[in-house]
């Protein structure tokens, strides 16, 4: 097989233009024995680090490039110029990899317009160390030549051969089918292009090389491929001027491209000499951490500073001499030299006179001064805020302080711990929320002293190596939870300190997952839609696929149904899936880290490629998440948390209606209020808390001290779920409490015996076997990550330690069993810690300070409706009114009063604008709230308030407090001018008025211009909408029913006929081989046909809980078609069954329809069970009068109940029949008297 490489590839990081995945293309290399083989995406390197990764793993050579575009000025915004001219870059050596690296940064940062693009004068400044190729038919050289411009094609060459000199190639390229097939017009341009490139290698003296355009990896991927080219460009399958690759564009082994280059064999082996010259180098980098200021005033003690400067110099002999023991001959000899140098300069440093002075000029040297000036204001810091933790710390404590600041120094970690505890300082200064803490990171006291994190890890026995481990050199992981609004201040707090080009997000990417790889290829393939939905809803919604199974291949196995559908008779759905199954895990779209940041030590492009970002101001880094760190770069995850915003939305409403300035890191953690709150189960809004198997498990735990609210966030987990029993009835008694060994209890008390948390293991490990925190720390991971070799090598050691200490080894062999099987579960105790704080300071806040929590809980989740109404749900539990919006009451956001009760905000009604919003609450707060309608109209701004606003607040009734009218009456004309403008027209007419013959009143020169009499515009005289008009239009604005809703008439009916909530139909598997009766709205009604011509009907029904739609067909449709009618008022019973022929599958079936007026007139009695110690004259009283208000047909009877007898007489009513109207419902049920219907 002739020698050959691959130096003109392109990946799926060709988004959308690229169909091969860079694992496929690395495993063709090696099948064709490739050493080595490029990637050369177009204008970008998101791929270059995973394709490095993935090359060098399978022992082939990386030639890491870009297909960049060139323009002729890249800063200008030219539409002639917007794509430019294709180029091909490939990285020789380090300093060519950082020159392309700047080049691709600047052609998104500078240049993008359309595409990213460099021009020749940047090309000139980071030319070094890069090979240079000609590129395909879209280059600057073919493309003169297509032109017919010889003299510019010498020209071209001729400029870039005195660039590059030896490192300039020409390409050939020829996309000919070697089956035969006719030539396309791209291989015809590509015949005559090469023509003329051969003959100017000649006249120039530069070489040639062979390349094949790659853009999918098998010869078989042309037609997926070709169907990804439609999708991005928007073209249909059969447009026949939509855009066409010729479909030999796939990686071709060496013969193949032999004998397509038969005439030119110089140009194959000339691929291999580029190959040979490509160096192999590293893009791996320690931690180049950003270089953190200290301040002026700091001042430092020289011979302190020479002591922590000659540890760094012993730290670094030490490692050595670790290194030592496992060397062989020449590396040790190696090693030593490198010991005899470091003594040496350490000697030298014992005694210079300036340390500035001897570290100058040695990056290294001066790196660890700079480690050492941070170490000792990390020092300072640290001691300062430990005083005010801890007052003077304990011995205990200075111990601990101490070990973990020498191994932060140890690790060169200082300013990292600096940096974070900067951000973290000025974000509280801005007044921005910052959680507790986040993972790992809480197990430091460093890092509680720095306030980094809220949570003593002395108390709570975390530990700092689960955060760092000493055996295990990597970067500290903070996380940090910031209020949703605060992330973005603290980002810009950031970008100013470090600099715009020194901070990024980091890039990800939007892959083709199964569901929207069918309907992206249906629309392709012009599948109808009604089948691209039917076969993308046949794909589950969670698919894991096992090891080496892809997620369409999982998909058929849980899915049979899908499976049948490759076999479909169908040509347009067998190919859907066809070409589904191939582009499945396509790179779609490029999308920024939701809380990834990256601080560099200097401009961003220095290290690794950035690129712009739709609607971020940050740049982004080009290199995924998982894979900055290893190129040395700073990550830390800014993350806004939405429970920290309600919790400090809700101290803002505290301190408004009560005055109260709470501070919620102080509040005691023994509080008996907030432990009942759990006790019940009534977690709802609760951080982490509010899931029902949650409140299940809750209410049967009782928990009363924070400890057990720790261990239930850990244990709420798939896997360590099942010792829930277990803990709750060791809390209780129910379950003895044991330990293996007595000396265990110390770190399992608080569990109940039950090994819970990974830092247990940790403990237990060194308690039990004289384990050192770094070893345990190995024995945690290895045993979470199933790390077999490392278990094998770290158990004799376990045991044989315990034994030592005299433990019994069976016991300590069955200890270690049960370790392994439980510790891939086993869950981080510091994040739990953590995140058990932040859930009780919110049962604190909702156990004391109902409404302002609610208020608060509402306002933060305004997007969703669902929600709103799911927490409104709750605020009626907990017996907090929900008032609707109000001109004079309402601000923004929920609200919550002196009375406890909760405000909808002007934000909650639809297409009320934050402007509208400001101008209505500024003018009340300056002018006073408004007397009537017309007083508003005369004061609001009527050019930041218009006609749709007033309208839209008329119609959820934000005027209703001051119009003294209906609703209704704003839409309509006075029957007195029938064909006049509406009242709400003629309002905002007199509103501007008032306003502007105010305005021209003030702009006078003289004071005494007459006033004109503007008229106040009659209220009609027009009849009031019913009931359901008003509460429609209500829900239409505010997207719910709020002041009362359609289904109260028939409350009773419902709760006592309906024994399901259509909200309970979103997942049908609970329901199934269920029946189920329930009553709604009908608010939707689609009369159809099938594709056979058979009519059949969908509509939706909504109750109190939400909405579900229901599809008949057949007998079904024709029987209850009468009652598909919008606003009509059903009882409907059913059953949930499989469905015809999927099994796995459930339906909803009905079987009976009836209209709920028909269901209430069919009560004929009533009962009202009344205790006897509760008849007394003044609620006789009051039963009587409700009584006779609700005169009807309804027989009445009376059941007295003595329940210390055990006794009762019914008493039938001859004086009264009722109707179940609204008021005696509402009063039965408010005065909690038990009734039955019959």
């Amino acid at each position: 097989m002739p020698q050959f490489t691959h130096l003109h590839v392109h990946t799926q990081y060709s988004i959308l233009d690229g169909a091969a995945s860079i694992p496929s293309l690395i495993k063709r290399a090696k099948e064709f024995g490739m050493t080595a083989v490029a990637i050369t995406d177009h204008g970008n390197m998101f791929g270059v680090k995973e394709f490095y990764d993935t090359a060098n793993a399978a022992g082939i050579k990386p030639i890491l490039g870009c297909e960049v575009y060139v323009v002729k000025n890249h800063l200008e915004k030219d539409k002639d110029e917007k794509a430019g001219d294709h180029l091909i870059l490939l990285a020789k050596d380090l300093v060519g990899y950082h020159n392309l690296v700047k080049l691709v940064s600047y052609s998104w940062t500078e240049g993008f317009y359309y595409k990213p693009r460099i021009d020749k004068a940047l090309l000139r400044q980071y030319h070094e160390g890069l090979i240079c190729s000609s590129a395909c038919l879209g280059g600057e050289l073919p493309q003169a030549i297509m032109r017919g411009d010889l003299q510019e094609a010498d020209r071209i060459v001729t400029e870039f051969k005195e660039l590059f000199g030896d490192d300039y190639y020409l390409e050939l390229q020829l996309h000919r089918s070697l089956s035969g097939a006719p030539d396309t017009d791209t291989c015809r341009h590509q015949v005559e292009v090469n023509k003329v490139i051969v003959d100017l290698a000649a006249r120039h003296g530069v070489k040639l090389i062979a390349t094949n355009d790659v853009h999918f990896t098998l010869e078989e991927d042309a037609a997926a491929h070709d169907h990804l080219i439609c999708l991005n460009t928007g073209r249909d399958l059969d447009d026949p001027n939509r855009m066409r690759y010729t479909g030999q564009e796939f990686f071709k082994s060496p013969d193949e491209m032999a004998a397509l280059f038969e005439d030119h064999p110089e140009a194959l082996a000339n691929t291999m000499e580029i190959a040979d010259k490509v160096q192999c180098y590293k893009l791996e980098h320690k931690p180049l951490m950003p270089d953190f200021p200290l301040p002026d005033d700091f001042a430092i003690d020289p011979e302190e500073l020479r002591k922590v400067y000659l540890r760094r110099f012993d730290g670094q002999v030490e490692r050595l001499r670790k290194d030592l023991k496992d060397a062989d001959e020449a590396k040790q000899e190696k090693i030593n030299g490198q010991i005899a140098a470091l003594e040496a300069k350490r000697a030298a440093a014992e005694t210079a006179p300036s340390l500035d002075d001897f570290a100058a000029g040695d990056e290294q040297l001066a790196e660890w001064l700079t480690v050492s000036k941070q170490y000792l204001y990390l020092v300072s810091l640290t001691m300062a805020g430990a005083r005010e933790r801890y007052g003077e710390p304990d011995q205990k404590t200075m111990d601990r302080l101490n070990y973990e600041l020498r191994t932060i120094e140890w690790m060169g970690f200082p300013g990292y711990f600096l940096i974070v505890s900067d951000f973290i300082r000025a974000a509280r200064a801005m007044g921005v929320s910052v959680g507790p803490g986040r993972g790992s990171a809480a197990g430091s006291v460093v890092a509680y002293c720095l306030k980094i994190t809220n949570i003593d890890p002395l108390k709570y026995d975390l530990l700092f190596e689960r955060f760092l481990n000493p055996d295990r050199i990597s970067l500290p992981d903070v996380d940090v939870d910031f209020d949703e609004d605060g992330r973005a201040e603290v980002l810009q707090y950031v970008i100013r300190k470090y600099g715009k080009k020194r901070v990024a997000q980091i890039v990800t990417f939007g892959t083709m997952a199964p569901k929207l790889a069918i309907r992206d290829v249906a629309r392709v393939e012009k599948l109808p839609l009604a089948d691209s939905d039917r076969l993308a809803k046949l794909v589950p919604d969670k698919l894991t696929p096992d090891k080496g199974e892809t997620p369409f291949e999982r998909a058929y196995k849980d899915s049979p149904e899908l499976a049948k559908e490759r076999e479909s008779d169908n040509p347009l759905i067998r190919n859907t899936l066809r070409y589904a199954e191939k582009l499945e895990g396509s790179v779609r779209q490029t999308g920024v880290h939701a809380c990834g940041v990256i601080i560099g030590k200097d401009d961003l492009e220095e290290f690794a490629p950035v690129a712009t970002a739709k609607d971020a101001d940050l740049n982004v880094v080009q290199y995924e998440g998982r894979l900055v760190e290893s190129v040395g770069l700073i990550k830390m995850d800014f993350l806004g948390l939405k429970t920290l915003s309600i919790i400090k939305d809700a101290l803002n409403n505290i301190k408004r209606v009560k005055g109260v300035d709470l501070d919620i890191d102080k509040i005691p953690l023994d509080d008996k209020k907030t432990y009942q709150l759990f006790s019940k189960g009534e977690t709802t809004g609760i951080f982490q808390f509010e899931s029902g198997g949650m409140k299940k498990y809750l209410r049967e735990l009782k928990p009363n001290r924070f400890e057990d609210l720790i261990a239930m966030n850990a244990l709420y987990r798939p896997g360590p779920m099942d010792k829930i029993p277990n803990f709750i009835a060791r809390k209780h008694g129910k379950e003895p409490v044991t330990y293996e060994f007595p000396d265990m209890e110390e770190y399992l008390y608080d569990t109940y015996g039950i090994t819970v948390y990974q830092e247990q293991v940790m403990l237990l490990s060194q308690k039990l076997a004289g384990f050192t925190g770094g070893e345990a720390d190995t024995l945690r991971k290895a045993m979470g990550k199933k790390q077999r070799a490392t278990l094998d090598k770290m158990k004799p050691k376990f045991i044989n330690g315990a034994v030592a200490r005299g433990h019994d080894a069976a016991i300590c062999e069955q200890i270690w069993t049960d370790w392994e099987a439980f510790a891939s579960y086993a869950f981080n105790k510091s994040h739990a810690t953590c995140y058990a704080y932040v859930a009780y300071q919110t049962a604190y806040l909702k156990a004391h300070y109902p409404s302002e929590f609610m208020a608060a809980l509402l306002s933060r989740n305004l997007s969703s409706m669902d929600k709103i109404a799911f927490f409104m749900d709750e605020c009626k539990r907990m017996g907090i009114k929900v008032l609707g919006p109000d001109i004079n009451e309402s601000i923004e956001s929920f609200t919550s009063d002196a009375e406890g009760n909760v405000r909808f905000g002007l934000a909650a009604v639809k297409g009320v604008g934050e402007a509208a919003m400001l101008s209505i609450v500024e003018e009340r707060e300056k002018g006073g709230k408004f007397r009537n309608i017309y007083d508003f109209m005369e004061r609001v701004n009527m050019t930041a308030v218009n006609k749709k606003n007033i309208e839209n607040m008329a119609l959820a009734g934000a005027f209703d407090s001051i119009s003294g009218f209906h609703r209704s009456k704003f839409f309509a004309a006075d029957q007195r001018d029938p064909n006049g403008p509406i009242f709400l027209e003629q309002l905002v007419r007199y509103g501007s008025r008032m306003q502007t013959e105010r305005n021209t009143a003030q702009q006078s020169l003289f004071g005494g211009t007459d006033q004109v009499d503007i008229q106040q515009p009659l209220v009609p005289q027009c009849p009031d909408w019913n009931r359901l008009e008003t509460l429609n239009n209500e829900k239409a604005m505010i997207g719910m029913y709020l002041s009362s809703h359609p289904l109260d008439t028939y409350k009773i009916v419902i709760q006592r006929f309906c024994n399901t909530q259509l909200t309970q139909f979103a997942n049908l598997n609970d329901l199934k081989d269920k029946d189920f009766t329930v009553a709604g709205m009908v608010t939707e009604v689609q009369n159809l046909y099938t594709k056979t011509g058979k009519p059949f009907g969908r509509f939706k029904l909504e109750d109190y809980s939400g909405q579900h739609e229901f599809v008949l067909f057949d007998k079904d449709y024709e029987n209850f078609r009468k009652y598909l009618f919008k606003d009509y008022f059903l009882l409907i019973k059913g059953s949930v069954r499989p469905r015809p022929y999927r099994d796995t599958e459930y339906e909803a079936k009905i079987t009976s329809m009836q209209m709920l007026d028909d269901v209430l007139g069919g009560i004929s009695e009533l009962t009202l069970n009344l205790p006897i110690q509760e008849i007394t004259p003044d609620a006789t009283a009051e039963l009587t009068e409700r009584l006779t208000a609700a005169k009807g047909k309804i027989n009445l009877r009376i059941k007295v109940i003595d329940p210390h007898e055990g006794v009762s007489l019914v008493f039938f009513s001859r004086k009264y029949k009722v109707a179940l109207t609204q008021e005696l419902v509402d009063y039965l049920e408010n005065s909690q008297i038990n009734y039955r219907i019959a």
